[in-house]
């Protein structure tokens, strides 16, 4: 999501484009999955942002639905800037998330669940997460 269209969206669910907010997404765009800690490594020295701060903006855009939350094998929490339904690739070794387009299972996993109850729970979506393993050395 571009600049301009975050903006406009923040707009959109009542937020303000502060500065850090800005510069949160800057590395969103480059990282695409990211811990928080990863996006502070990367803006502790040029933004003066602070870990909490990045914690809060990232919480914040999950909650209103910008970003998704992922949750590692280790549960540590990482975030995603795509909220379409899509398929991840997850490298547990590594801890890397890759996005991969598969329109075929994503219809299936869809019509699978289209109208389906699970007593006490309401289906709002859907995260196909596969588990993968580095065959080759990653940089």
């Amino acid at each position: 999501m571009s600049i301009d269209k975050f903006k406009a969206t923040l707009k959109k669910k009542e937020m303000k484009a502060t500065p850090q907010r800005l510069a949160v997404h800057r590395e969103m765009m480059e990282l695409v999955h990211a811990s928080a800690d990863m996006v502070y490594e990367r803006l502790k020295d040029k933004d003066g942002i602070s870990l909490a701060s990045v914690y809060n903006i990232l919480t914040d855009l999950c909650e209103a639905g910008i970003y998704r939350p992922l949750k590692s094998s280790t549960n540590k929490l990482f975030y995603d800037i795509c909220t379409e339904p899509h398929i991840h690739l997850y490298d547990y070794q590594n801890h890397n998330f890759v996005d991969v387009s598969d329109e075929e299972v994503l219809d299936l996993v869809s019509s699978h669940f289209k109208g389906r109850r699970f007593r006490g729970y309401r289906i709002d979506g859907y995260d196909v997460q596969i588990m993968v393993h580095a065959t080759r050395k990653i940089h």
